[in-house]
């Protein structure tokens, strides 16, 4: 069995899988690039991601407008140095976490109306409603990650640790104007331990990844006179806001059952339920915010590898995703199968995946807690995503 090649299989087809994940996961940086052998390792690479979430229904109203979510690219690179037999470092770059929404004219309207009907006193309300046009954040992660490795039994164990910085971009479009803050920096941590038998192809990884918390700072531009601030159209006013991105713990487990095969899986979970709400002030308008109100979320991965020659490999794997909203939004269960190969070509590895994803049906609700801009249902959508990269070693 061709050790090396089958260790790497997994990410073929796991990296699509989860780039569809629960809440705004996308990327995960690739310190899986510390177990490769070569004193200089390079691996760059790229996810695009195409949902297809549709309302079903809006205000009891049969759906109309087009899929909300809109499709997005993942970008992935790492370098891996081995400074020592026992010690190598890792830099890595990525996007976790975003998210991009463009709402039809049917959830505009239904958005005004609910306002107006929920407070039909308000400033709001009495200058027809403030709908949600456009609303998308982006995240880009910066990473050094070092691991140190002993040998013990028949194996190696591997300590993991480093730190990241964090930038956070927020836009947000409606009928009375555009906000966009940014957070250029926010600082976090990983931590994890491994033990890899490399005979068997085997390994358990347990990652630790912590909570980041931004403080955003920008403009909101109105689009039209807001005549109960006294604000013209096209004003610009200073604003500022703060929110928090999950922590998360996952185990990784795969080992090989027979020349040629491997079996992988993992579990994690995110703390999803640090995002309640994103919370801002808009220079006289006042405290504003989105709601979530999401819950924890679990990510449950399972599949098998096969070795086919030595230049060759395949795997296919099995993810659930379980649901974290609560009712203001629409953010259910998501059941993937994912494929991946890898391919010894040229100089170097090229790894292909690609994942169709089937996201369950779900509700968001205006009343009581929920905090839903405006009633809606979702039946059962699809999504897709292709993935390739390419290692070289020295």
């Amino acid at each position: 069995m061709t050790k090396k090649l089958t260790l790497g299989l997994l990410s073929a087809c796991a990296f699509a899988g989860a780039a569809h994940a629960g809440g705004f996961t996308r990327g995960e940086a690739d310190t899986d690039i510390l177990y490769e052998d070569g004193t200089a390792v390079f691996r760059g690479g790229y996810t695009y991601v195409m949902p297809d979430r549709a309302y079903d229904t809006v205000r009891g109203a049969a759906g109309t407008d087009d899929a909300f979510t809109d499709s997005y690219g993942i970008p992935s690179f790492a370098a891996k140095f081995q400074i020592s037999e026992n010690f190598s470092c890792a830099l890595t770059y990525t996007q976790p976490f975003g998210a991009s929404s463009t709402y039809g004219t049917q959830a505009q309207a239904a958005d005004r109306a609910t306002d107006i009907a929920v407070a039909p006193t308000s400033r709001t309300a009495l200058l027809g409603g403030n709908a949600v046009k456009e609303a998308s954040f982006d995240t880009n992660e910066y990473g050094g990650t070092c691991a140190v490795n002993f040998a013990a039994g028949p194996g190696n164990i591997h300590f993991i640790g480093g730190v990241f910085s964090q930038s956070f971009d927020y836009s947000e479009s409606k009928t009375f104007g555009t906000l966009e803050m940014d957070d250029s920096s926010a600082f976090g941590y990983r931590i994890g331990a491994a033990y890899e038998i490399t005979e068997y192809a085997l390994r358990a990884e347990l990652m630790y990844r912590s909570q980041v918390d931004h403080e955003a700072d920008g403009t909101f531009t109105s689009n039209s006179p807001l005549s109960f601030a006294g604000i013209p159209t096209g004003s610009k006013l200073s604003a500022t806001g703060y929110g928090s991105l999950p922590q998360s713990l996952e185990l990784n487990l795969q080992s090989g059952v027979a020349p040629g095969w491997l079996v992988f899986g993992s579990v994690k979970w995110t703390d999803w339920s640090v995002l309640q709400t994103l919370n801002y002030n808009i220079t006289s308008l006042g405290d504003q915010q989105k709601n979530f109100f999401w819950k924890d979320g679990w990510t449950i991965t399972g599949g098998v590898g096969h070795t086919f020659t030595d230049t060759v490999s395949g795997a296919l794997s099995l993810t659930w995703d379980s649901g974290v909203d609560t009712g203001a939004d629409i953010v259910t269960d998501t059941w993937t199968v994912g494929a991946g190969t890898l391919v010894k070509a040229g100089p170097g590895v090229l790894r292909l995946g690609g994942a169709v994803s089937y996201l369950t049906s779900g509700e968001q609700v205006v009343n009581g807690t929920q905090g839903a801009d405006f009633n809606a249902t979702a039946d059962g959508d699809w999504a897709y995503a292709v993935t390739a990269s390419y290692k070289i070693a020295f």
